[in-house]
């Protein structure tokens, strides 16, 4: 079934090359191949029970009726093909029937006569020949012509049916039958595979003897239902559907898999109480992306303002999530519960405090109350929600009985009453109050022992409209107030337990209607659709053999609904003005629409500038203060932050401009009159270093022709601002690097100085030289424009101007004050020779020549006492070696100064970059251990073992094997200060033992450092001052390992640790009085946990006494005692002995049993079988947090 091709609508197509319209339809009959019945392309699940985004097509073949009715008599046809859709409001009927005689001589498309229903023309479309398949291709369309074109928002829902009939026996006849959306957009739907062309001709119609087409001459019937739209998306295909226009409201993105968390937070603003209490929380100071309530601010902000679905990237950032926690489906309760927490605590101190609390939170008593006497134990606890089971009960109200169940209290379960002993009593649960807004979680997801495995309950479970919950209050709660609650949300899943969707249905004012929140799309719903189609259990009319629905996120096929209630919430009648108060643009924080805007606005000009911007060229500009505040290889550092002085300037400037136009804007910047700025071309040379080339020579050449003369097609357009103060006449003078032939042009060169006090390297100026000049001459000029002459100590830089063409002093004699070295390329600094001309050094325009003075050997001595370097290589070398790295404490504090970088050098030692470091904190570099970062996550990775020999670049790019680990930050390590060395540390082994202070129901990590060459007895120590044991107990405690949760062995006080393997777990505690006080007959057994298989352990083990002569019943007495396991939790224990061997079966134990009368070995163990608590939910990664 599809819509007909758009090309197909015009009645100007030609028809097929060489055939006529009218060409005798036997030629073709002849031609086709026998093939199978009217088969059509639609799909055959997903069709019952929930309501279809596209049409349906029921074929007269899956009609299972004992009488075919005639197709002359309409009303039975239309009774038997177009049967009532249920819930639906019928608007229009009509039915039509177009008699056509001469079939063969039809042209290709074909239209019947118009009929009117619903106020609009209708008409069947045939394409008698086919729509490019070997079928009767029947379509029925809206009778509209072009000049009489319905509103663009004109749609209508349309149940029809399509019939093919004999004209001579009304009992042959074939019908399809189909629901559809029309619109101006979409103005015919049917059906392509109508009826096989070759049946329609043949002597028997399905086995009738008599032929469909006879005589030439058919009937076709419409008939045609017209039906209430309810939502206003009934049957709709949304494309280009829109949800605020249609709405007035917009949805969530989703990012991967955080529907759970849309459907959640549009609950949470449509309770628009909250809404205002978060815009209520102060964030004007404290707008950054790792601030929850600002994002939540922003969100909230967006979904009231903005036009399109909001992204949540910005408030899952804010809670530190990764891409990992994205694509993780989290439990909604848990995540309810931590977003509270965060947000209640934004609020201390604001005006809304306590505002959530006054919300969401109710309270609830739990209670013991004896039968016989007067005494009861009780506490009163808050609840921010309630979690309800949905196996084993039919309804909201079963479920709220369920909860506040008494259970009694006798027999061997009594009840120790304080100052009664035991007493017969009655245990529950009671609600002293319900809250403003009641959040119900329905247990949806339970652990199966049958399946051992965690399944969704999809039984049926209705919720009411209208729930009173005031049965569920103690006798003593205040009643002065109804305790009716109105159904304001349905939080859905559809899908099982390894694959589904969420979704909500909300009800955002109190007298409105539901409405559907699926991720980014908002529709509305009926009552049906947001209550009884989520109550679960079995699909209706379940009937003509269907087997199931197929669930459309697993593909598998079941007769249960998939999608069901998992949270619903409530709001009080009594108070809903309250909660659903209007929440307008006045009640969210100014600075939150102020920064949108300006996002809007930032946006906007990016969009702008990227329509424009083949009308723009980007020119990158360096001048003479750029390359003065350059500390570095080059000119200038390409990729400086803009905001320094050494950045060059970058500007957008049109194409069309010319360079005397541009000249003059650089000009500008410089407060220089245009004539005192030339404009040099910077070219990429093959050293990989950028420098002057030539002048541009032309002002009136436009930038575009510019750049395509002198600029590579895939190089950025790179320019030198020349300046100069050298006026003559009013007209400034340049050095004519253009000579006639002849003369030798000047060379331009950079200079350097290298300051070996200081410790920098920075740019100096440029001066123009001749080629004939030789090296030695270079030095008295820039003496000169140091402004001291030769030999003199001290020196003055002078901001002289070095644009003229300057002449060597005629003087030279006496030793040289300064070093000179070309700097070539970043690893190539070579000294000059002074005998040689700028020529013979291959000297030319751009190069850069590095100066420094001569030290003496005392200032040289003096500086490298202090690390310094002496010689302009070395600080060339250490530039170039040069890295900035972070360092951050491990564990984070609030001091912002324990956040701090340094520049050091990647050939630095362990102990040199470690001592810069202690310098830094002014700490003991001994006492600094480092831990690299992992670059995806930003959390340490590995601590770095102290190697004198490694250097920084070794411990920042640790090499494996051949490749280099990409997952560490090449820049960052994290430190912490020890209380002793690094080198005692390395000779400590850390150890986590695991303290039972309570049988084996209750552990606590105890991690202590003890001597890799230390024994058990140096772990005591540790446990008894953490423990906090007296000396007494400390001679009581006893360690043993464990592997795979069961007791390997009792570690005796001088096992030595080297022989603890690192995947062992140690186990402490106290030797039981029972164990201490046992007599030489009692002998002892490992025992441990186990879940139906031997291999399937879990828990902690333990050592247990074993009595002779004691019949197992007694034993289960000692063995609750022992383990701290008692009641019903007990009671589901099963016993067995269990052989050392894995694959051993267990044999259980009966109460009567003697475990000394049976034959154990020496290795056998006592095996305590019960569900492992540990793996009853979905493995979903890490909890949820939220920073």
């Amino acid at each position: 079934m599809d819509p007909v091709s758009r090309d197909l609508d015009h009645e100007n197509l030609d028809p097929r090359p060489n055939m006529a319209p009218t060409a005798d339809l036997e030629t073709r009959l002849g031609d086709l191949q026998v093939g199978g019945g009217g088969d059509m392309l639609i799909d055959d699940y997903d069709t019952l029970g929930e309501k279809q985004d596209v049409a349906i097509i029921t074929p007269d073949e899956s009609i299972d009726e004992p009488i075919n009715p005639l197709a002359d008599d309409y009303e039975a046809m239309k009774e038997r093909y177009l049967p009532l859709l249920p819930d639906l409001e019928v608007l229009h009927e009509a039915t039509d029937t177009w008699h056509i005689e001469n079939y063969r001589h039809l042209p290709k498309k074909a239209r019947g006569p118009k009929f009117e229903c619903g106020g609009h023309p209708w008409r069947i479309l045939l394409f008698p020949f086919g729509n490019n398949v070997d079928f009767a291709s029947l379509y029925l369309e809206q009778g509209h012509d072009d000049d009489d074109k319905p509103p663009d928002d004109w749609y209508a829902c349309v149940q029809f049916t399509l019939i093919m009939w004999s004209t001579h026996d009304p009992s042959v006849h074939t019908a399809q039958t189909a629901n559809h959306r029309y619109s101006a957009d979409e103005s015919d739907w049917g059906f392509t595979r109508f009826a096989e062309l070759r049946r329609m001709f043949a002597g028997r119609w399905d086995g009738t003897g008599k032929s469909m087409v006879d005589n030439d001459a058919v009937n076709l019937t419409a008939y045609l239902r017209i039906y209430k739209d309810p939502t206003g998306v009934l049957w709709h295909k949304f494309i280009n559907y829109n949800s605020k226009k249609e709405t007035g409201m917009v949805g969530l993105k989703n990012q991967g898999a955080t529907c759970y968390l849309n459907s959640l937070l549009q609950s949470l603003y449509f309770t628009n109480a909250f809404r205002k209490s978060i815009f209520m929380i102060p964030t004007e100071n404290e707008t950054e992306k790792k601030n929850s309530a600002w994002a939540l601010q922003r969100l909230f902000y967006l979904l009231q303002t903005s036009e399109d679905a909001v992204s949540t990237q910005e408030l899952t950032a804010s809670f530190g999530w990764e891409t990992k926690d994205i694509f993780l489906q989290q439990d909604v309760q848990e995540l309810s519960r931590i977003l509270m927490e965060r947000m209640e605590a934004r609020m201390k101190g604001t005006g809304a405090e306590n505002a959530l609390a006054r919300m969401f939170v109710g309270k609830m008593k739990t209670y013991i109350s004896c039968i016989n006497v007067d005494y009861e134990s009780s506490r009163i606890e808050d609840y921010w929600d309630v979690q309800l089971n949905v196996r084993g009960n039919r309804s909201l109200d079963e479920s709220f009985k369920d909860y506040i169940q008494v259970e009694t209290m006798d027999g061997e379960n009594k009840y120790f009453a304080e100052g009664h002993g035991l007493q017969d009593a009655r245990k529950g649960v009671i609600f002293e109050t319900f809250p403003q807004v009641l959040h119900l979680q329905l247990k949806r997801f339970e652990y199966d022992v049958e399946r051992d495995a965690m399944m969704k309950v999809n039984d049926r479970y209705e919720f009411p409209e209208v729930f009173d919950a005031a049965p569920y209050l103690s006798a003593g709660a205040d009643r002065s107030e109804p305790y009716l609650y109105q159904l304001h949300g349905v939080l859905v899943h559809s899908g099982d337990l390894t694959a589904g969707h969420y979704y909500a249905f909300l009800k955002p004012t109190s007298d409105g209607h539901f409405y559907k929140f699926d991720d980014d799309k908002v529709t509305r719903a009926t009552l049906k659709e947001a209550l009884e189609e989520n109550y679960g259990g079995d699909y209706a009319n379940m009937a003509n053999g269907h087997v199931g629905v197929r669930n459309p996120y697993t593909r598998t096929v079941s007769t249960k609904r998939s999608m069901s209630a998992y949270m619903l919430v409530y709001i009080r009648k009594s108070r809903e003005k309250d909660i659903l108060l209007p929440v307008g643009e006045d009640d969210s924080p100014s600075h939150l629409a102020r920064q949108l805007n300006e996002e809007r606005a930032a946006l906007e000009r990016k969009r702008k500038d990227r329509e424009e911007a083949h009308l723009y060229l980007p020119v990158s500009v360096v001048t003479e203060a750029n390359f003065k505040a350059h500390q570095g290889f080059d000119l200038i550092d390409w990729s400086a932050n803009p905001s320094t002085s050494s950045a060059p300037q970058t500007f957008r400037i049109l194409r069309a401009s010319t360079v005397g136009d541009f000249t003059k804007t650089i000009a500008e910047t410089l407060q220089l009159p245009a004539e005192q700025v030339r404009l040099w071309v910077m070219v990429n040379r093959q050293n990989k270093t950028i420098r002057p080339d030539q002048p541009l020579p032309d002002l009136n050449m436009t930038m575009n022709e510019a750049c395509s003369r002198y600029s590579s097609r895939d190089k950025p357009f790179r320019l030198w601002a020349e300046s100069t103060t050298n006026v003559d006449g009013g007209k400034a003078q340049w050095p004519n690097v253009n000579p006639s032939p002849g003369l030798s042009p000047p060379i331009l060169v950079f200079l350097k100085y290298f300051d070996a006090d200081d410790q920098t390297l920075k740019g100096f100026g440029h001066v123009y030289l001749k080629k004939t000049s030789k090296v030695a001459e270079m030095i008295p000029v820039i003496q000169q424009l140091l402004g001291w002459s030769p030999g003199q100590d001290s020196m003055s830089l002078s901001s002289a101007s070095s644009t003229g063409l300057l002449s060597p002093p005629h003087s030279t004699t006496g030793n040289p004050s300064l070093h000179l070295y070309e700097e070539i390329k970043h690893s190539m600094i070579e000294p000059m020779k002074a005998k040689s001309t700028l020529q013979q050094a291959e000297i030319q325009d751009g190069d850069i020549v590095c100066f420094q003075r001569v030290l003496s050997e005392k200032e040289s001595s003096a500086i490298a006492s202090t690390g310094g370097h002496t010689d302009a290589r070395e600080y060339y070398d250490y530039l170039m070696n040069r890295i900035i790295v972070s360092f951050s404490p491990k564990i984070a504090t609030e001091n912002a100064d324990d956040d701090f970088t340094l520049a050091l050098s990647r050939k630095m030692s362990y102990d040199q970059f470690s001592a810069k470091v202690g310098e830094r904190l002014k700490v003991d570099p001994t006492h600094l251990r480092f831990t690299t970062v992992i670059a995806s996550t930003g959390k340490p990775k590995a601590p770095v073992r102290r190697n004198p020999a490694a250097s920084l670049y070794q411990v920042l790019t640790p090499a494996v094997g051949a490749y280099v680990n990409s997952n560490q930050r090449t820049d960052a390590l994290y430190y912490e200060i020890l209380e002793m060395s690094l080198s005692e540390l390395e000779t400590k082994r850390n150890i986590r033992v695991w303290w039972l202070p309570e049988g084996v129901v209750k552990e606590e990590a105890i991690d202590i450092l003890a001597p890799k060459d230390g024994v058990i007895q140096d772990l005591y120590a540790s446990i008894k001052r953490r423990a906090n044991l007296s000396d007494e107990a400390a001679d009581r405690l006893r360690i043993y390992e464990c592997n795979g949760c069961r007791i390997s062995r009792e570690l005796p006080a001088n096992a030595v640790l080297v022989g603890v393997p690192d995947y062992s777990t140690l186990y402490a505690e106290l030797i039981p009085e029972e164990e201490r006080n046992a007599n030489e007959e009692d002998w002892t057994i490992f025992a441990f946990h186990f879940d139906k298989e031997p291999n399937k352990t879990h828990g902690i083990p333990f050592k247990f006494v074993i009595k002779p002569g004691e019949v197992f019943k007694d034993t289960k007495e000692r063995l609750s005692k022992r383990t701290g396991i008692k009641g019903k939790q007990f009671d589901k224990l099963k016993f067995a002995i269990m052989q050392r061997s894995t694959y051993a079966r267990p044999t259980y134990l009966n109460d009567e049993d003697e475990i000394c009368a049976m034959d154990l070995r020496p290795d056998d163990s006592l095996g305590l079988d019960h569900v492992n608590r540990t793996r009853l939910y979905p493995a979903k990664g890490d909890s949820i947090f939220i920073r």
